[in-house]
């Protein structure tokens, strides 16, 4: 019983990180209908300059702030200067550009600072059956979560961000900045991938740290739905406990084995999600 709830507690910290970086790939998907590969390279840009900035100053939450400031940076600019330049070709297009500058990215980290693992601090202590840090974790992104559907559902702004979304020639009409829209949706989206960096890559920071938890964070953004926010995070959580079971009691040699056919089998029986609506599409 007690290894099933201290499995249960890892799951569930696990699935924060899960959920707070498929809530970033669901955002610019909503935006654009581009899914992004470069954020993790984009949230491991920013947890290294966290890590450069605590290493200067010995202040983690001036380096937890420099990283969510630097993923809104770079996701703006991604937008801007190489989203937006292809936004009207193929459909590939956009995505070819995320691969490709996913991969620049991670060798640029290499190079700067270098691929031997960093220390990188926890916010708070992290030993325990549940510790600090692992509420912490929770807390700030089901926060993070409620903060960006109140935005989206309730908020002047969050109105005008869907609309250059789903009805972009429309809310042009309207006196919606399409574009500026699109490139504050990208700098919002990269900044809660940020903040998943930050909370996944302790102890140790290297410059492919987060591509597993990002094959994680997929899984949980396809078990939502991909334009579900709620379900997003909700799916974050699943594969957090679920994965954490399969590496408890099968071994952690699976784990990725189990997120695959997890993905493999919702878009095959479920290709709009667990919580996703089908669209109809006038042809």
């Amino acid at each position: 019983m007690n290894g099933f709830l201290t499995l249960t507690v890892n799951g569930l910290s696990t699935g924060a990180v899960y959920a707070a970086l498929g809530l970033s790939i669901v955002i610019i998907y909503r935006a654009t209908r581009v899914i992004n590969f470069a954020q993790p390279a984009l949230a491991l840009i920013s947890a290294y300059l966290a890590y450069s900035v605590n290493k200067a100053t010995g202040s983690y939450w001036l380096g937890f702030a420099v990283a969510l400031l630097a993923g809104a940076v770079l996701g703006a600019l991604t937008e801007r200067a190489l989203i937006r330049p292809v936004r009207d070709r193929t459909p590939l297009s956009a995505v070819i550009v995320t691969l490709g500058l996913l991969m620049v990215l991670q060798a640029v980290a290499g190079m700067f600072w270098t691929n031997e693992p960093r220390s990188f601090p926890y916010a708070f202590d992290f030993r325990g059956q549940f510790s600090a840090f692992s509420l912490f974790t929770v807390l700030v992104v089901l926060g993070t979560a409620a903060g960006i559907g109140a935005l989206f559902r309730y908020t002047s702004l969050g109105l005008r961000l869907r609309a250059a979304a789903f009805r972009p020639e429309v809310a042009s009409m309207l006196g919606v900045r399409v574009g500026l829209m699109l490139t504050l949706g990208w700098a919002l989206a990269a900044a809660v991938g940020a903040l998943a960096g930050v909370l996944a890559t302790p102890p140790f920071l290297f410059p492919t740290v987060l591509d597993g938890v990002f094959v994680y964070a997929l899984t949980a953004a396809v078990i939502g739905g991909l334009d579900n926010p709620l379900g997003t995070v909700t799916g974050g959580f699943a594969v957090g406990i679920g994965l954490s079971y399969v590496s408890g009691y099968l071994g952690p040699e699976l784990v990725t084995m189990a997120a695959l056919v997890i993905l493999v089998l919702v878009l095959a029986f479920r290709p709009n999600g667990l919580f996703g609506h089908a669209v109809a599409r006038r042809v």
